[in-house]
This record gives structure tokens, C-alpha cells and sequence, in this order.
């Protein structure tokens, strides 16, 4: 049986930060709807998921980190 590797590359730093911008942009508008609010919630937790991942983290830049973690604190 062939053993799972986890690897993060680049597309996931993107994923990430498509995250952050969804985040951003719901966080600029004056009121959520429900599922707006859902989306934000999943978002929020699909960064802190990532940021557990100590190999997905070596690969952000201190600012990315940053950012990141702005939202999700």
C-alpha cells in the first residue's frame, strides 16, 4: 500500500489567499445574509485548518502569515 504525502505547493498559498480575499471582500460590505455569513465562517476555518499544517506554513512570507492570521485571531 502506497503511504499518503502531503505536499503543498504554491496552488495551495493561492487557495489560501482566494480565502483572504472572499474574507476581505464580505468583511467591506455593511451586512451578511445567512449564506454570506456561512461562506465567511467556512473560509475562516478552511485558513485555521491550513495554518495547523506546519508545511503549508514554511511556505508563506512573514506578510502572508500576517494577513492570514488577522483573520483568523
Amino acid at each position: 500500500m502506497e503511504e499518503f504525502k502531503s505536499e503543498f505547493t504554491q496552488k495551495n498559498v493561492d487557495a489560501a489567499f482566494d480565502s483572504v480575499n472572499l474574507i476581505n471582500a464580505l468583511n467591506e460590505k455593511e451586512s451578511l445574509t445567512e449564506d454570506e455569513q456561512i461562506r465567511k465562517n467556512t473560509n475562516i476555518e478552511h485558513l485555521r485548518i491550513m495554518m495547523g499544517k506546519p508545511e503549508f506554513v514554511t511556505l508563506l512570507t512573514f506578510t502572508q502569515k500576517t494577513k492570514i492570521n488577522n483573520l483568523i485571531n
